[in-house]
C-alpha cells in the first residue's frame, strides 16, 4: 500500500503520527478522569479480555490518551486518514485492526474476529470513519454476535473541548481539563440495544458535567 501513497503523503505519514502521538502524551498528562456509570457496570478495560466495545468517533483522541498500553484492537479505515491515525496510536501500545465497519466490511470483521480469538480487546468506533454521527452501524454487532459476546459501550467527554468542524464534531480537551467517561451496562448483541447503550453512554458523561456546573 505504501507505494500508492505520493511523495506528500509519505512525507506526512513520516512525521505526522510521530508528532501526533507526542501531543497526545503531553496533553492527556495534564488531564483528569472521572468515571461515572450505572449501578452494576463494569468499568470497562478493567475486565478480562477478550471483550467487544463500542464509541463514537468524536471520543478518539481523549480516548487513545486514557486506554493507551492495554493492548486493545481498534478497528480503522483502510484510508490515508486511517494510516495516519493507525500509525499514532500504535505509538501510543494499540493493536490497528485495517477495515471497514459498514456492511461492506468484511475484511474488517474477519480481522477484528482474529484479534478477539488471540486475546485482545477489540474496540470499534460505532459510527466511523464518516458517519453519520452517533448512529451505530451494524460492525459492531456483527463482532459481538460472530464471537457470542456482549457489548461494552462508554463515552468520552471533555468538561471543556474544542469542536472540530467536522462530520463528528471531534472533540480536542483543553489542557488541565476534567474528563468524564460514561458506563452502561453491558448489553446484548443487537443494533437497537448497542444504540440505545450508546447514547445512555452519552446522558451519563453529560449528566456528570451539567451537575458539577450547577454546584460550581
Amino acid at each position: 500500500m505504501a507505494s500508492t501513497y505520493t511523495l506528500k503523503q509519505r512525507l506526512a505519514l513520516a512525521i505526522a503520527p510521530r508528532l501526533a502521538s507526542a501531543v497526545i502524551r503531553v496533553l492527556g498528562m495534564t488531564l483528569r478522569f472521572e468515571d461515572v456509570r450505572d449501578p452494576g457496570a463494569p468499568l470497562g478495560f478493567d475486565a478480562p479480555p477478550p471483550a467487544v466495545y463500542a464509541f463514537w468517533h468524536r471520543c478518539l483522541l481523549t480516548s487513545a490518551w486514557h486506554f493507551r498500553n492495554h493492548d486493545i484492537a481498534i478497528l480503522i479505515s483502510p484510508s490515508f486518514d486511517g494510516e495516519l491515525i493507525a500509525r499514532t496510536v500504535e505509538r501510543l501500545g494499540y493493536l490497528a485492526i485495517r477495515g471497514s465497519s459498514s456492511r461492506s466490511g468484511s475484511l474488517g470483521l474477519r480481522n477484528m474476529h482474529r484479534a478477539y480469538l488471540d486475546g485482545h480487546y477489540c474496540a470499534i468506533t460505532a459510527d466511523g470513519p464518516r458517519g453519520p454521527a452517533m448512529v451505530a452501524k451494524p460492525g459492531v454487532t456483527q463482532l459481538a454476535q460472530l464471537v457470542d459476546s456482549p457489548v461494552g459501550t462508554f463515552y468520552v467527554l471533555p468538561e471543556r473541548a474544542w469542536k472540530l468542524r467536522s462530520w463528528d464534531r471531534f472533540l480536542i480537551p483543553k489542557p488541565f481539563s476534567r474528563v468524564f467517561i460514561g458506563w452502561p451496562l453491558l448489553t446484548t448483541a443487537n443494533e437497537e440495544a448497542v444504540q440505545a447503550a450508546l447514547d445512555r453512554a452519552v446522558e451519563l458523561a453529560e449528566s456528570r458535567i451539567s451537575n458539577s456546573q450547577k454546584k460550581s
